[in-house]
């Protein structure tokens, strides 16, 4: 078994070369949404976020980061003051920002509603609650968002789009209309997108996951990954990213962030932005 997994990570790594030695455009110009691929991250363990930093440097790539403040490898979690400069290197490189509610907080269900408001079934992964089942308002939540803003805001310098991701994607109508009314727009991702670094890699291995993803990924999808997961024996990241990016930009695509995303834009420049701006001005008056 030993020589069996020992045999697929050279195999892994033989690919993974080829095709970095391979020629690809510099850089394609993303003239069209359907030449355009979005790559974001959500925040996680981070041991592979200097890695992922570097990868993206190299190849002139810009993706969306959605933070949350969760549990580290190393440092005070991964908005805390340890990881503060490495988010103000990334803005300075020009990477775009957004919520992932501060303590990734998980909705699990819809509850009726309560003097007017709806209300959720919530267990956050991280902070001073994680573990337990709460039950927030509608205001609760777009606080919960406002907090990673803020943080966000405060360590780049730079306003967070007016975009959020729900941890593991699970949301429900109504969440995704609470949040919309506060000024934030849910982004999940394509079937494509799905990058695969949080499956078991013993059943998911590096290799199959970039060939799946080299196959199946077209322009125009919002691609998810993670700035470290727990569970993953074998890391995705940076393993998996390098040729990934060298393979689609071979295939004439390139990277936006979703900044530049056509059906994102509008909302951006126009009522999310000016209310998530108001919310962050708020809370700072």
């Amino acid at each position: 078994m030993l020589r069996a997994d020992r045999l697929r990570r050279m195999a892994e790594r033989l690919m993974a070369a080829l095709l970095l030695l391979a020629p690809w455009p510099a850089a394609a110009s993303c003239a069209a949404p359907q030449e355009t691929v979005y790559l974001t991250f959500d925040t996680g363990h981070m041991g592979v976020a200097p890695l992922i930093a570097e990868v993206l440097r190299k190849h002139a790539v810009p993706v969306t980061f959605f933070g949350a403040h969760e549990r580290t490898q190393s440092g005070d979690g991964s908005l805390g003051d340890a990881w503060a400069p490495w988010w103000r290197d990334r803005a300075g490189e020009g990477h775009a920002f957004a919520s992932h509610t501060h303590d990734h907080a998980y909705w699990l269900a819809d509850l009726p509603s309560r003097e007017g408001q709806p209300h959720f079934r919530i267990r956050p992964s991280a902070g001073p609650l994680a573990g337990q089942t709460l039950q927030w308002s509608a205001a609760q939540y777009c606080q919960e968002l406002d907090r990673a803003s803020r943080r966000l805001q405060q360590i780049t310098g730079q306003v967070p789009l007016p975009l959020f991701r729900a941890p593991g994607g699970k949301t429900s109508a109504a969440l995704v209309q609470a949040a919309r009314a506060c000024g934030y727009l849910h982004v999940g991702w394509a079937a494509a997108g799905f990058l695969g670094d949080e499956l078991p890699s013993d059943r998911y291995p590096n290799q199959r996951l970039l060939e799946q993803a080299l196959r199946n990924i077209r322009g125009g999808d919002v691609l998810v990954a993670h700035l470290g997961i727990w569970s993953r024996q074998d890391p995705w990241a940076p393993a998996v990213l390098e040729p990934l990016i060298v393979g689609l930009k071979r295939r004439g695509l390139c990277f936006a962030t979703l900044r530049e995303h056509p059906q994102m834009r509008q909302w951006i420049d126009a009522e999310g932005g000016a209310l998530l701006h108001k919310r962050l001005q708020g809370a700072r008056s």
